[in-house]
């Protein structure tokens, strides 16, 4: 284990490790840091801690000291001296003619050399500038041409999404992009839309490649010949977020329906023929989202305890159970059973009335020789049989009306 402390310089939001040598540091103070290009001002970022071996580079660099106020005056007076050399160059860029852009100009603590940071097409011829600029300002000059990239990282902004630039916030290093990452994440490939303000493709393209192509192996391809809940079909548009296919049905091509991959059952995945390919009878089933599953299986878990609850679930005798599921004789007809066979038959009359004066009685052969049903009983079995097959003397049309039990 290795004692750092990580600063960071102004230059860029990269972490570097020094060597505190005992001296305690807390975050946010400002130190006096040896680095390859003499002594800098920098700011800690990270405290006194142990790191793996492997994860320092060696020599580690020492720290110098804690920054004091007479530091602090000297980085002021460097920062005014690097605005005052800006200006200079510039007019003299102008004055030689050279195709540069002058970017940034940088400044060591001690003031013994200076950077001038330059964008260009080409190359460029510097080196009468670099003597008119050593003989203005009595110290080491050096030119360093960057890229657009780098020219983005150190003036800084504001992208197309609303937030800093990503290289001057927290990127350490610039990452490899293609214009391949724009085409699997389905973005458009117009220039203005996926380039930054470097004019080149954005680094946040990189960010979420690793999870589009995830999902890409686990969807199905555009023109893929797959079996849906509703019948066969060809996919039409895959939408990679949501993990979701367009599928045009053989049964209905004028109306494409969207399905979920779970739903799909890929036959074919890409362009090709269907010859050879056997459609399976049995379907997919259709998704169900996780609360109507868990709804549903609240709904039976509720209705299964009511019926156990209720006594229905208990186990009966056979014949009780038997009773109960066929309903009965009594049950069918919506009474109960007379408990004695002689039992005694009651007038249904309303209270305060006569009862009616008897009828006639009708002549045989007539439609009023119909038997009604006892109003006691409701038992009217016996006479319906007999008037509904008519019997062999009804047929005939004559005969005594059979006479009453």
């Amino acid at each position: 284990m290795t004692e750092i402390i990580g600063v960071r310089f102004r230059s860029g939001p990269k972490e570097y490790y020094f060597d505190p040598r005992g001296v305690r540091v807390a975050a946010g103070q400002f130190v006096i840091v040896e680095t390859a290009q003499g002594t800098e001002y920098a700011q800690c970022v990270t405290g006194n801690r142990s790191v793996e071996d492997d994860r320092v580079v060696q020599p580690l660099r020492p720290l110098v000291r804690v920054a004091t106020e007479n530091d602090r005056r000297t980085w002021e007076y460097n920062r005014t001296r690097e605005k005052e050399a800006f200006g200079i160059c510039q007019k003299k860029i102008e004055a030689h003619g050279l195709d540069m852009k002058l970017v940034k100009v940088e400044s060591n603590f001690d003031g013994s050399k200076i950077v001038f940071f330059f964008t260009s097409e080409g190359r460029v011829d510097f080196r009468a500038l670099v003597r008119d600029l050593a003989a203005e300002f009595r110290a080491r000059i050096e030119l360093r041409q960057i890229g657009v990239r780098d020219e983005a990282k150190m003036l800084g902004g504001v992208g197309i999404c609303g937030r800093p630039f990503c290289c001057a916030e927290f990127l350490d290093d610039f990452i490899p992009v293609s214009i391949k990452m724009a085409k699997t994440q389905n973005l458009s490939l117009n220039p203005t839309k996926i380039s930054g303000t470097c004019g080149r493709l954005m680094c946040c393209l990189k960010y979420e490649q690793d999870a589009y192509e995830d999902a890409v192996r686990r969807c199905p391809k555009q023109d893929s010949f797959v079996l849906t809940p509703d019948g066969p079909g060809n996919i039409t548009n895959v939408d990679i977020l949501r993990e979701q296919s367009v599928v045009r049905l053989d049964d209905q091509p004028e109306a494409p329906k969207r399905y979920r991959n779970s739903e799909l059952n890929v036959l074919r995945n890409g362009k090709g023929s269907r010859e050879g390919i056997v459609i399976p009878r049995e379907r997919p089933e259709r998704y169900r989202p996780p609360e109507e599953e868990a709804e549903l299986e609240s709904t039976l878990s509720e209705e299964a305890r009511a019926f156990f609850e209720s006594g229905e679930g208990e186990e009966q005798p056979q014949g009780e159970r038997r009773r109960s599921r066929r309903g009965g004789r009594n049950h069918r007809r919506g009474g109960e059973k007379p408990k004695g066979e002689n039992a005694p038959k009651q007038e249904k009359s309303a209270e305060g009335q006569k009862p009616a004066a008897p009828k006639e009685k009708p002549q045989a052969g007539s439609k009023q020789d119909r038997p009604k049903a006892d109003a006691a009983t409701g038992d009217a079995a016996a006479p319906r049989r007999h008037h509904y097959r008519g019997g062999r003397n009804h047929r005939r049309g004559g005969g005594e009306k059979p006479k009453a039990e």
